[in-house]
């Protein structure tokens, strides 16, 4: 009895991205749907890349975390209505805000094993577009009705339907198992490890003033693909200082003394779509693309924050993180002063100091602000859930890509349901 040798993995490499400016929700994509926002995205990614051809990618792979029924198919439909041949695989993903670094992921990983050369991973959401679910009473009562075997049966059950059935089921941003929202939540983590508003505030700050920056110095010219009127992130704002911020109110945690959280230090809702192009190395020197970086690592964690030490800050529902990165570092045999830049998704200020508090309680070293969400992050972009891994693969793989020599970045995604999504990029 023969048995297959197992084969070694490829190295995954980061050759592009595309993505629309994010927008506040209820602004200028309020009638854009997933789908809508999705594609533009992957046309932009097929047009810069020439990937019009037949064949040209073997699979792509995205998701959305707010999706409407007709959303169910959204990778495939998204890949029949764009550029890309229609004959390409397709297939739809979703981890919470952690899904387009998990697209990623699942991307590399058929990649790395040689089931395909090349893919494209993304994500997309619309908090504008959310969809509306048929309140569970009228649900029951039409139910009901389909099952009836007669007219008379059929009428009787839909005479029960009241005018208090017709409001809509209205998705929540809280969490089901404790009914709180993610900002509360972020703010119970922010008093258990201490974080003051005056940090808030600064890395807030400074990550609109980042964004800003890189704009201005181009950095996104290849990577943001004008939608809908807008050519920038419609969340930022350039002149953003800690004077200002330090004039807004507190909108999480009020039931507690000393609240710190306010809509300038948290992320607002926002609609968006990123996609990333990965391959192997053969294929991108077949078609003479230059890689940006390697995804080399990734990990995912989970905490108990139903049950868990919550109060004391471990098990918080963003935390998860703090556990995700040490134990990649250490497979991977690096430390934090091994990167020489650090992406840490900003859900919230708070959520961002707090995750680094806890790394260094777990024995890593500290990181410095000056290698932090060098380009700014969600704070100033915004965050449609299922699109900000995506775009910061892709801009995490252009800083590398734009400095001399090799170089190492760390990503730190986390996600609601206590869940967290990492990866290491790197260039050689």
């Amino acid at each position: 009895m023969s048995t297959l040798a197992p084969q070694p993995t490829r190295r995954v490499a980061v050759l592009g991205g595309a993505r629309v400016p994010f927008a506040r929700s209820d602004g200028p994509y309020a009638t854009a749907s997933n789908q809508e926002m999705l594609t533009a995205a992957l046309d932009g990614l097929v047009e810069r890349h020439g990937l019009q051809d037949p064949g040209a990618v073997g699979e792509f792979v995205a998701g959305a975390v707010l999706k409407h029924s007709r959303d169910f198919n959204l990778a495939r439909e998204t890949v029949l209505g764009s550029a890309l041949d229609p004959r390409t695989p397709a297939y739809d993903i979703q981890q919470a805000c952690g899904t387009g670094l998990q697209a990623v992921i699942a991307a590399a990983n058929k990649i790395a094993l040689g089931q395909t050369e090349s893919a494209i991973a993304g994500g997309a959401d619309t908090a504008s577009d959310a969809p509306l679910g048929v309140n569970d009473r009228l649900r029951r009562i039409l139910l009901e009705a389909r099952r009836a075997k007669s007219a008379g049966a059929r009428l009787k059950a839909l005479a029960g339907i009241r005018p208090g059935h017709l409001v809509p089921d209205i998705p929540r941003n809280a969490e089901p198992r404790t009914g709180l929202s993610m900002g509360e939540h972020a703010a119970v983590t922010a008093r258990a490890w201490g974080i003051t508003r005056e940090e808030q505030d600064a890395l807030a700050a400074a990550s609109h003033q980042r964004l800003a920056a890189a704009y201005e110095r181009g950095l996104f010219q290849d990577l943001v693909v004008p939608f809908r009127g807008l050519a920038r992130d419609q969340n930022l704002r350039p002149g953003s200082t800690v004077e200002k911020l330090a004039a807004l109110k507190p909108v999480f945690g009020l039931d507690a003394p000393g609240p710190t959280m306010t809509a300038g230090n948290s992320t607002p809702l926002t609609d968006g779509a990123a996609t990333v192009l990965l391959a192997s190395e053969e294929w991108a020197e077949a078609r003479g693309l230059e890689p940006l970086a390697h995804l080399t690592a990734f990990e995912t964690a989970a905490v108990d924050f139903v049950g868990g030490d919550v109060a004391g800050g471990e098990d918080g529902l963003l935390m998860a993180p703090a556990y995700a990165v040490p134990r990649m570092l250490e497979r991977a045999g690096l430390g934090i002063e091994d990167f020489d830049l650090v992406e840490i998704h900003e859900a919230f200020a708070s959520q961002v100091l707090a995750t680094l508090a806890a790394w260094e309680k777990r024995g890593l070293a500290p990181v410095g602000r000056a290698r932090l969400n060098v380009a700014g992050s969600s704070l100033a972009t915004g965050h449609p859930f299922a699109a900000t891994g995506a775009r910061i693969v892709a801009t995490l793989a252009t800083l590398l890509a734009e400095r001399e020599g090799p170089g190492r970045g760390l990503i730190s995604v986390c996600a609601a349901g206590g869940q967290g999504v990492t990866a290491i990029l790197e260039r050689t």
